[in-house]
Formats: C-alpha cells, sequence, structure tokens
C-alpha cells in the first residue's frame, strides 16, 4: 500500500467511536457542575467516561432545564448513557427522561433527591426571600411532581441519615431519618429499582467514595451492594 493510503488507514483507525459508557453528573440547588467534580473522579476511576451538566437551577424552570439536559445528552456520542443526579439534580435528570425520553440504553441513580416533597423547602418558601433562594426549579417540582417512577430506565435511590445540613434550622421538626437536608422518606420513589440509606449528610454523599462505588455498581449491575449499610 502506498504511503498516502498507510497515512489515511492510519487516521481511520485512531479516530474515536461512540463511547461505550458515559455518565452524566448533574449537579443540585444554587451550585455548578464543579461540586460534582469528586464524585466524577471516583466514577472515572470505575471505568465510565463522565461529562458534567450545569444549567440555572433558580432562574430556570424546571421543565426548561430538562429540556437543556436533554440537549446535552443528545449532543453526546454514547452508546450507553447513565444520569446521576444530586438533590435537585436528580428532579432535573428524572424530568428530563420523562419529557425527553433518551432511547440508548442506560440507567439513572438519584443520590438525596426530594422525590416526594421537601419539607425543609415548604418552610423556606413562606418567607418573601425563602421563596426566591428556592427558585422556579424546585418550586415547580413541589408544585407538580410524579407519583411514580414509570419510565424504562432502571432507576436507583440513595438517601442518607447523618442529619448535619441547614434544613435543621430552616425546619426545626425535620422527620427522622435525614440527611441534615431532605428526609429519607421524601426521598422514596415509587417504581425505583433499588434502594439504599447510607449514614451520610446531603452535602457529604458528593464527596462520598461509598455513594460513587454504590452508583457505580447500580449502573453496572441495576442493584446496589446494601452490605454494612
Amino acid at each position: 500500500m502506498p504511503n498516502g493510503m498507510n497515512r489515511i488507514a492510519d487516521k481511520r483507525a485512531a479516530e474515536p467511536g461512540p463511547e461505550a459508557e458515559v455518565v452524566v453528573l448533574v449537579h443540585g440547588l444554587w451550585l455548578g457542575g464543579w461540586v460534582c467534580s469528586l464524585l466524577g473522579h471516583w466514577l472515572h476511576a470505575s471505568g465510565f467516561r463522565v461529562v458534567r451538566f450545569s444549567y440555572p437551577s433558580t432562574r430556570e424552570t424546571l421543565s426548561a432545564n430538562a429540556a437543556r439536559l436533554a440537549r446535552f445528552a443528545q449532543s453526546l456520542d454514547a452508546r450507553t448513557l447513565h444520569f446521576v443526579g444530586h438533590s435537585l439534580g436528580g428532579l432535573v435528570a428524572l424530568r428530563s427522561q420523562i419529557d425527553h425520553p433518551d432511547r440508548r440504553p442506560g440507567r439513572m441513580v438519584m443520590i438525596g433527591s426530594p422525590f416526594g416533597g421537601s419539607h425543609a423547602a415548604a418552610r423556606l418558601g413562606t418567607h418573601r426571600l425563602g421563596h426566591a433562594l428556592l427558585g422556579r426549579s424546585l418550586r415547580e417540582w413541589m408544585a407538580d411532581r410524579p407519583a411514580a417512577w414509570t419510565g424504562p430506565r432502571e432507576l436507583g435511590v440513595i438517601a442518607g441519615s447523618g442529619r448535619i445540613g441547614i434544613g435543621r434550622f430552616i425546619a426545626p421538626g425535620l422527620a427522622r431519618p435525614n440527611d441534615g437536608v431532605v428526609t429519607v422518606e421524601e426521598t422514596r420513589v415509587a417504581g425505583a429499582t433499588d434502594r439504599l440509606v447510607l449514614p451520610m449528610s446531603h452535602s457529604e454523599m458528593l464527596a462520598s467514595r461509598r455513594v460513587a462505588d454504590e452508583a457505580a455498581r447500580f449502573l453496572r449491575h441495576g442493584r446496589f451492594r446494601h452490605d454494612a449499610a
């Protein structure tokens, strides 16, 4: 084969194809994609390609952010696409799959997400400043949330029971167990494939190797480990 043809063949062989498994990380209220850096590091160490999605968590509605996530997901060259969302991020990911389902195979994990509503958020929203702080996305979810998850993707739910967080000050009567912001009961999702409660606070779960390992296991196998939980 002439040298020129060799160069063409080598170039084609080096061109990347679709990534086998990609995980989209979705952050929570008031934050940005950077907050998922450590979680992304651990998931990458487990063999996934990881990308972080950032969105205006207070300025835009949940529906608008869900559509924004769907467009972002469509731009990814992946054969298998997973979603992992922390707190409000889990609700954005869920709403995105309800309104704009991605037909590629993959699973979802929600970490500390108040699927059943948030007592702490409701208390905060009774004040004018608190109402503004909650933002449009969380308020939309609380006003109109589904009763169950009925989508085709397997859904794993991780809740925390560490009890350290601002929710204890906003709503002193926050039901136990809770992660300091969201109660364990508020994370319950009818239709979820598996559920796990770990002794960690709401923010601590973002920096936990255990949470990352459990999320990775669910994304691979559709089940958490559960041992020593």
